[in-house]
């Protein structure tokens, strides 16, 4: 075995790569491997990738270049979905090692053990229908909330979406398996736990368990005061997952549901699994059940045959919409993707002309929002990172709040009154010192 000890990460993307760079950490430092900042010369440097974005080439380079300042003798590993999806890409930019696919990245230390691992340019990237295993894990150490892998791979196939290709078919453990890594989550100190994956809505597909079950079960773990649902399709938020929600003290009122656009006609096209009348039914069902929950939203502009007239139509049923923030994309071609193969393509000026207007109504949405719960008491999870001489929390229902920095503070849920949004989009908090978990 090469003589490596230490070994660095640095994980590009979603809250699920988060969690899996995690997982794969652990499994090093089982194997003896002491886990270090990425700017600590690592002899080992794993890079996490994501394919989300049309510059996730750019990004993997910048990235693969940073580590090669740090230690030229460093061994470069590339994983993630932009390394399944162009693995003799990455392959060939100069200084990386090994290139490992969505069945191979959990095992990094056998790659390790090989001699063959000094060598450059290597690749062991299979195709993705060979992925089929689930691999279940939790992060830990890298933020104050931590993030519960449920579910993994999508079999929806959206016209725009690279993620059944990186990440394969939907898969997931048992509610049993799935409940004893929440319990380490537990163990390891987690206080809020983010439940996450692809389409984590489709939890136990083919199997008689599905996802308002799991909630239950996890609702009942004692040591995780809050469980937050992340991105969740709209036409698996049942009418029985909101109202459990409602009544549950741990699982929190926020809730993240994909829109992509607010044109049936488009959502059609980008073979979407709902149309505009359930998504609103959901979003007002959510507020009768909880009036200050957190609603967000992702929505896609300039998705070919978006003509200005239906981006409109999309901007005026947000805007009337009681939904909280946005996550405005721009769309970019993505290879192998069906909607790459359609005419009556946007310009990417008018596209990205439609992401900023949207923007602008996201930062109305939010200050609003952040407004309506001013004066309320609300329970603040606070943050590790200082800025300034101040600290970040956020409410249950996602509100991100500032107070002066107090190390006691940090990983506790404390009792706070909100005052007034400061000029940087933080609510100013006073606490009322009754600690709800130490």
């Amino acid at each position: 075995m090469l003589q490596f000890k230490k070994v660095g990460f640095y994980t590009l993307g979603c809250k699920l790569n988060f969690s899996e760079t995690s997982t794969i950490a652990r499994q090093l430092q089982n194997a003896g491997y002491a886990r270090v900042a990425f700017e600590d010369h690592p002899d080992v440097f794993v890079i996490n990738t994501c394919s989300v974005t049309d510059n996730a080439d750019k990004k993997c380079r910048s990235v693969v270049r940073k580590a090669l300042r740090i230690n030229p003798e460093g061994v470069v590993i590339v994983i993630g979905c932009y390394a399944q999806l162009k693995p003799k890409e990455i392959a060939e930019i100069p200084g990386v090692n090994l290139v490992l696919g969505a069945e191979e990245k959990f095992n990094v230390v056998d790659y390790l053990e090989q001699k063959s691992i000094a060598l450059k340019g290597q690749s062991a990237a299979r195709a993705i229908k060979f992925t089929k295993d689930f691999v279940p894990g939790f992060s830990s150490n890298d933020r104050t909330r931590t993030f519960l892998k449920v579910q993994d791979g999508c079999n929806y196939f959206c016209a725009f979406c690279t993620i059944p290709l990186a990440r394969g078919r939907s898969r997931s453990a048992s509610i049993g398996e799935t409940l004893e890594v929440a319990h380490r989550a537990a163990e390891a100190g987690a206080k809020e736990v983010v439940l996450t994956g692809v389409n984590i809505g489709d939890f136990g597909n083919g199997t008689e368990e599905n996802f308002y079950q799991l909630v239950q079960e996890l609702d009942k773990i004692d040591g995780i005061e809050r469980f937050r649902i992340s991105s969740i399709e709209p036409n698996l938020l049942s009418d029985e997952i909101i109202e459990f929600v409602a009544k549950s003290k741990k699982f929190v009122p926020h809730f993240h549901i994909p829109l992509q656009s607010g044109s049936d006609r488009i959502l059609q096209a980008m073979r979407r699994r709902y149309r505009t009348d359930l998504y609103r039914d959901r979003i007002l069902h959510i507020k009768s059940f909880m009036p200050d929950a957190c609603i967000g939203v992702d929505v896609i502009t300039g998705f070919p045959g978006e003509t200005e007239e239906e981006f409109m139509v999309t901007y005026d049923f947000l805007r009337e919409l009681p939904v909280s923030y946005l996550h405005a994309f721009t769309y970019s071609e993505r290879a192998n993707t069906t909607a790459v193969r359609l005419t009556d393509v946007v310009p990417k000026e008018e596209r990205y002309e439609r992401t900023k207007r949207l923007r602008v109504l996201s930062h109305k949405k939010k200050k609003a929002f952040y407004q309506e719960q001013l004066g309320t008491s609300r329970e603040v999870l606070v943050e590790a990172e200082e800025e300034n001489g101040m600290m970040n929390g956020f409410t249950e229902n996602y509100v991100k709040v500032k107070l002066p920095f107090d190390e006691s503070l940090i990983n506790t849920i404390q009792k706070a009154e909100l005052l007034e949004m400061d000029r940087d989009g933080r609510v100013k908090v006073e606490l009322l010192n009754e600690p709800i978990h130490a």
